[in-house]
């Protein structure tokens, strides 16, 4: 298995983040309820609830950074 660096990141770097970054280059993953994710969530974000993310791993891409909020 490939390590994977983990960084915590305020609300403002992240936006930094995605300003300086393509949306090619990064994921970013809601992990909240499917209902949470309807009601509101950053444009682009995919949704894969924290419950499920253990089984589903494999979907994430392993060439771009991955955003989990």
């Amino acid at each position: 298995m490939e390590h994977r660096e983990f960084i915590d990141l305020s609300a403002a770097e992240l936006r930094r983040y995605m300003a300086a970054h393509h949306e090619n280059q990064y994921l970013l993953v809601d992990v909240r309820q499917a209902k949470e994710y309807a009601a509101s969530h950053i444009p682009g974000a995919r949704l894969l609830p924290l419950a499920e993310l253990p089984a589903r791993l494999a979907e994430l891409p392993a060439d771009r950074d991955i955003v989990f909020y």
